[in-house]
């Protein structure tokens, strides 16, 4: 905006003024009057000023240069100003915020993607060292794949157009606009001008970033199905997962689909623990269950294991084998999990916004160290009764740290930091029983997929509800954050009251709706690949797994160790 020229003039002419003053030319009474009336002319081009930046037509057509006002890019989807001639460059307070935003998601998104180190440092770390490099090599699959589905079809599928008036999805299932990034750089090639320049929207930032939390969907599933399943087919999986069934889920949600609009709350999930964590943790769910367990797990089919046994001990050759990548991953997921919830303000130019990023923070450090904490106490309990007394279990003390991660997730933007402890708590339990229920029904969720993002996830969901820092039921926050919703300050318009009830409904059909479609897809996917031939390895991937399929051949340059022994340890 225009605004050095009048400011110029009104400069210049209190300096006359002063001059004036001080020459003797003008008594202080007059001088008074002219200062006042140089104070209207300051507060009248402020006023201007301000009435400009927010009139819709000059935000929509803001340029990067405005000195050659021929064409509209930034919104493409309108036209009508285009050609006209009313254009105006960013102002420098618009150019700073959106400097900020920007570097704010990009960082954000670099340290979620940053977390599949750590995702396949805990898998490898919980299989067999012979099967290490194949589990690096799906993970780098996971996002390389991953990539590409996002980029023809789960953008597009999952954030775009068209939408209503309201600003939510016209079909409210999914987008059909903006394949392969069509119209980030602007309007279509054939509408450019003249000129030929391009405005580019901040449509990359969002991408960028989105892509990271789709990454991570599918990585999840991996832990679920590990050493068994066969690369060709889990590549398939990853690209179904990145460019449809996440996609889909995404739409509904954070795309403005129906659960955004199903009632006066619509739902709540902040950063993903239904979204991304649950919809992960029922793929590796249904993926275990149809592959079925890596041979022998649970005993052979003349000595299987009894349920004391297959709750309370592995085998040696299933035993972790590496617990110190099982713990610096864990603490690289930690920290990348700020990212990942920090950065779900989705900007950072405000006090509030960067309020908002603390508290969530603090929500997130919290929840992850009590739950941590509840469990590797449970399981030091529980091993109280075994020869040499409690046992620490460092494997479930790291489970423990990531349950209480995904059961934050979700509500980390809308609870104080009390109910963050509270919701860990019941996390650790919930981690505690259903991966005891997943053994005992002879799942073979190698790194407790399910436990940990599943069920936590699910958690966290309805947490995100019942915990809303809101007053009771009666008023609720959720996307409004430090506001209730309905407030309002200019207005005087009060709280809505009685939302409770709505968010509650809300967030219990999200778990009904996300699970109901992860499960379906997958369901059919795992099946039409065990059909086909391409589920699992051949005899549930052999011993020289590595040896056949890697090059290098193997992951670690040695020979022997206990992976070959049969005992049993008892463990938790």
């Amino acid at each position: 905006m225009a605004k050095s020229a009048p400011c110029a003039v009104i400069l210049l002419a209190f300096a006359s003024a002063i001059g004036q003053a001080s020459s003797g030319d003008a008594s202080e009474t007059e001088f008074r009057q002219r200062v006042a009336e140089l104070r209207k002319l300051l507060n009248e081009d402020d006023s201007r000023i301000s009435g400009l930046e927010k009139a819709p037509e000059m935000k929509k057509n803001r340029r990067l240069d405005a000195k050659k006002p021929t064409i509209y890019f930034n919104d493409p989807e309108d036209y009508s100003w285009r050609n006209n001639g009313k254009w105006r460059a960013y102002t420098q307070l618009e150019e700073f915020n959106g400097a900020m935003d920007h570097m704010w998601l990009i960082l954000c998104g670099a340290l979620v993607m940053f977390m599949q180190a750590g995702f396949a440092m805990v898998e490898a770390g919980c299989c067999r060292a012979k099967n290490a490099q194949a589990i690096m090599l799906k993970n780098f699959t996971d996002v390389c794949v991953g990539s590409f589905g996002w980029y023809i079809f789960g953008w597009s599928f999952a954030f775009s157009g068209p939408f209503d008036s309201d600003g939510y999805k016209e079909n409210g299932f999914i987008g059909s606009e903006e394949f392969a990034a069509h119209t980030f750089l602007g309007s279509p090639p054939e509408q450019h001008g003249l000129d030929h320049q391009i405005e580019p929207t901040g449509k990359m930032k969002n991408w960028f970033f989105q892509w990271a939390f789709c990454a991570t969907a599918a990585t999840i599933v991996s832990g679920g199905v590990a050493e068994r399943v066969n690369f060709v087919g889990y590549s398939i999986v990853s690209f179904c997962m990145t460019s449809w069934i996440y996609p889909v889920v995404v739409a509904w949600t954070w795309g403005n689909g129906w659960l955004a609009n199903l009632n006066d709350t619509g739902y709540m999930d902040f950063a993903g623990s239904g979204i991304v964590h649950m919809a992960g943790g029922i793929g590796a769910f249904v993926g275990a269950l149809i592959a079925g367990p890596r041979k022998d797990r649970f005993g052979t089919a003349e000595a299987p294991q009894t349920l004391q046994e297959r709750l309370y001990t592995v085998p040696n050759q299933f035993l972790i084998h590496s617990s110190p990548l099982v713990v610096l991953g864990t603490f690289i997921l930690w920290f990348g999990w700020y990212g990942f919830n920090c950065g779900s303000t989705l900007a950072m130019h405000t006090a509030a916004q960067g309020m908002m990023a603390a508290q969530v923070a603090m929500n997130t450090t919290i929840s992850a160290s009590v739950c941590g904490l509840t469990v590797f106490l449970i399981r030091y309990g529980l091993t109280m009764r075994q020869p040499g007394g409690g046992k620490y279990d460092v494997g479930g003390f790291c489970n423990g740290i990531l349950s209480g991660l995904v059961a934050i997730t979700a509500g980390c933007g809308n609870v104080e930091a009390g109910s963050a402890f509270l919701i860990a708590i019941i996390a650790g339990f919930l981690y505690h029983g259903t991966s005891m229920a997943m053994k005992a029904m002879r799942i073979d969720d190698v790194r407790d997929v399910f436990a940990v993002h599943g069920a936590c996830g699910l958690w966290g969901v309805l947490a995100a509800a019942l915990f809303d820092w809101g007053q009771g039921l009666d008023h609720v926050h959720a996307w409004a954050g430090f506001n209730c919703m309905g407030y309002n300050a200019a207005t005087g318009t009060p709280c809505t009251t009685g939302l409770g009830g709505q968010l509650i409904a809300a967030n219990i059909a999200e778990i009904f709706a996300i699970g109901g479609w992860v499960a379906l897809w997958c369901t059919l996917l795992f099946l039409i690949l065990w059909k086909v031939g391409l589920l699992r390895e051949e005899q549930c991937v052999p011993p020289e797994t590595d040896v056949k399929k890697s090059s290098p051949p193997k992951a670690y340059q040695y020979t022997g160790g206990a992976e070959d022994d049969d005992e049993a340890l008892h463990i938790v």
